[in-house]
């Protein structure tokens, strides 16, 4: 199951990637993420990790993520436990009019065998999350100095 988004936020694209490069920051944008603490220590860089706890389907979730790509305009998380995988891909360009336009992907590949049936009722739950997430990044995003 995979969800795009693509919206504009005020902030450069350096000043936008410098915050969403550290995955703690989730629970500030992402609507789900109750908790996300950093596993390691040191800069981040790619292979750095995260302990993630969500609410999903009013189920708590825990996930382990990585900082699986990191360049100048995109970011990428993996994450995964025993029953899924979810990646969030989060493209940053210029954009013409000032400030960034952001893409951002989330995948969730589910491990069930019942994944085929499960998908499709997947997506119509994750669009209206994907609609809040859009929301508070971009208040978030556009509050940074």
């Amino acid at each position: 199951m995979k969800i795009t988004r693509s919206f504009l936020v005020r902030p450069e694209p350096h000043v936008a990637h410098a915050y969403l490069q550290d995955f703690s920051h989730a629970t500030d944008w992402d609507p789900g993420t109750q908790r996300c603490e950093r596993l390691d220590s040191g800069p981040i860089t790619v292979d750095s990790r995260w302990h993630n706890e969500s609410r999903f389907l009013g189920r708590s979730v825990t996930l382990t993520y990585v900082l699986a790509r990191r360049d100048e305009h995109r970011v990428v998380f993996e994450g995964s436990n025993d029953s899924a995988d979810s990646r969030d891909d989060i493209q940053l360009a210029p954009a013409p009019e000032g400030g960034t336009r952001i893409t951002y992907t989330a995948t969730i590949t589910l491990r069930s065998r019942w994944h085929v049936v499960l998908d499709p009722l997947l997506k119509l739950f994750m669009r209206p999350v994907a609609d809040k997430t859009v929301d508070r990044m971009t208040t978030v995003l556009n509050g940074l100095r």
